[in-house]
């Protein structure tokens, strides 16, 4: 469905990404982990052009085509298909939580106002906020706000969401009711990429889970084979510091 391979990325004499290549099919739900700066968003962001690679390509559906020089019409097509969940919301402060997720449909779809009210009203009412659709960003929990920014990717029916640590931004209690969201799209087939520090959603929904550091892909595996039997020191190395208690390895 989607792959990047050799993506390269540097910035001035700081070379994040350095040749990553992950591969993606219909109803995974990837989880990226490592360590801050191992390149885990930039990688994201290269994905759906929020970032320019330096070098490598991208493969989804039966486009293929380089990182470094898609075209506008090229980068437009692919985000048709790839939505992004940013990691501060990215709302629209004078727009209602209903307008935030219309205006993608309005603008870059061009969908009539009535059908694209009425799929952000299902699309906000799937997220747990049907009293919410005429609220604005300052009415609103931070779990709230990205759960419209969810609400807005999910609106676009696109064929792979990509999260990019969506809960980081917000305070502890909060955190539970976005994994909560999240988790019962990816039950419903929705296939993601998700950048999160969030174990327990890594574990109980991945269906496979990509270790990076470095700016390289360290491991891959299962969630199984990740975070019971890794075969990298490295990667065992980054789950005893974030799993201190629960992470029991035995050669």
């Amino acid at each position: 469905m989607l792959e990047v391979s050799d993506v390269h990325k540097s910035f001035g004499e700081n070379d994040v990404l350095k040749g990553v290549h992950i591969q993606v099919d219909k109803g995974d739900v990837v989880v990226i982990l490592g360590p801050s700066g191992s390149g885990k968003t930039t990688l994201l962001r290269c994905i759906n052009f929020l970032e320019k690679a330096d070098r490598g390509k991208l493969a989804l559906h039966d486009t293929s085509l380089p990182l470094n020089t898609a075209s506008k019409k090229e980068i437009h097509k692919v985000r048709q298909s790839v939505a992004f969940v940013f990691q501060n919301y990215n709302l629209f402060h004078h727009k209602t939580a209903l307008e935030n997720v219309t205006e993608g449909l309005i603008i870059g779809r061009k969908v009539a106002k009535k059908e694209a009210e009425k799929i952000g009203r299902e699309a906000l009412t799937k997220v747990g906020l049907s009293d919410k659709y005429d609220a604005f960003p300052n009415q609103l929990s931070g779990g709230q706000q990205q759960r419209v920014g969810i609400a807005r990717a999910v609106a676009l029916s696109p064929d792979i969401i990509l999260f990019d640590e969506p809960t980081s931004a917000l305070d502890p209690e909060l955190v539970d009711e976005v994994l909560g969201v999240m988790k019962n799209i990816a039950e419903e087939g929705t296939t993601m990429i998700v950048v999160t520090h969030e174990m327990s959603f890594a574990k109980d929904v991945a269906n496979k889970v990509i270790f990076m550091d470095g700016g390289v892909v360290v491991e891959e595996g299962t969630a199984e084979e990740i975070f019971k039997k890794p075969k990298k020191e490295r990667t065992r190395q980054f789950l005893r510091r974030v799993l201190p208690e629960e992470y029991i390895y035995s050669i």
